[in-house]
């Protein structure tokens, strides 16, 4: 019987609770937003999909009725202005995160706070420097959405279930993201094997392609509707499921890093292994001299872009 609480009920937010809804990942869900009337919207909507999917107990509430919360998705931010620079709309968004951190931690100081709000990687980090937890307990959706677009594009490339395809986005949950063909296995074979042994060629073209479609996926997503919701929505349900299950699976998260190797210590995605307790151990896969310099340069890249008067 796992409770999450989840504070923002814009299109993530609520795509969130319907997705833990579908998924069985909890038994009881808060929904927390500014707009009361969103929240007891979302609930009411999410309520009615339950007879179709798992059975959860649904609430709008107020911060009270976190208590005893196993998780709390922050799902909260505000929208870019016209002329607004990136750094001035993270500003606003700390901003909002100084308010509803504290709240969060003062009725359910337990919980695990799991970031989806953007710049994921950086407010995975004000979060972490708001809340006072251990790193462990402060999570990133980061790179879980990039992951599974790189998997499902592969997947697809080889005629074969992404499910079947282990294969890795670190880094910046954004343009700097770094690919790890490398370490790339589908099975048990490396991409170059399976592609010979199904006589199905990974050219140069193709993994352009491949690339092209994980890192710019945001981009045309956006173009066609505004914003995007049910992927993210299901990468966020399936992290509140490892956790409440205590599965101790291996995800993409966003979470602290510190120096590793010539990496400079920022928040951002590794693939990590995640349990009721948090992130148990941190994993760096095998990587290409090329990935290793392009993973310093996507955390260089959050240093840059405000990450790093967020450090601890």
């Amino acid at each position: 019987m796992t409770k999450v609480g989840i504070v923002g009920c814009g299109m993530v937010g609520g795509a969130t609770a319907n997705a833990l809804v579908l998924r069985g990942a909890a038994s009881e869900i808060v929904l927390i937003d500014r707009n009361g009337g969103r929240a007891e919207a979302e609930e009411q909507d999410v309520l009615h999909a339950t007879p179709f999917a798992h059975p959860a107990r649904l609430r709008a509430g107020d911060y009270g009725d976190l208590e005893g919360a196993a998780v709390v998705v922050l799902a909260a931010g505000v929208a870019q202005r016209p002329g607004e620079t990136r750094l001035e709309l993270l500003d606003r968004n700390a901003a909002v995160f100084e308010e509803i951190v504290p709240a969060v931690r003062k009725y359910a100081p337990d919980a695990i706070l799991l970031v989806a709000t953007n710049p994921v990687d950086i407010m995975t980090l004000i979060a972490l420097r708001v809340s006072g937890l251990p790193s462990a307990r402060v999570i990133g959706s980061g790179t879980i959405l990039d992951t599974a677009r790189f998997r499902t594009l592969l997947g697809g490339h080889f005629a074969v279930s992404p499910k079947s395809v282990h294969a890795y986005v670190l880094g910046e949950h954004g343009d700097s993201e770094v690919l790890c063909w490398s370490s790339a296995r589908i099975g048990t074979l490396s991409l170059a094997a399976f592609a010979e042994a199904v006589e199905r060629p990974l050219d140069a073209a193709a993994r352009r392609s491949i690339d092209e479609g994980v890192r710019r996926a945001a981009y045309r997503i956006i173009r066609g509707k505004g914003a995007t919701w049910f992927g993210i929505a299901a990468g966020l349900a399936r992290i509140v499921q490892a956790i409440a299950g205590d599965e101790q699976a291996v995800l993409t998260l966003s979470a602290w890093s510190p120096d590793l190797d010539g990496v400079p210590a920022m928040s951002f995605s590794l693939p990590r292994i995640l349990g009721r307790e948090g992130i148990r151990e941190t994993l760096l896969p095998e990587l290409s001299a090329e990935e290793r310099t392009a993973l310093a340069r996507s955390a260089t890249t959050l240093l840059e872009a405000g990450g790093a008067r967020w450090l601890p």
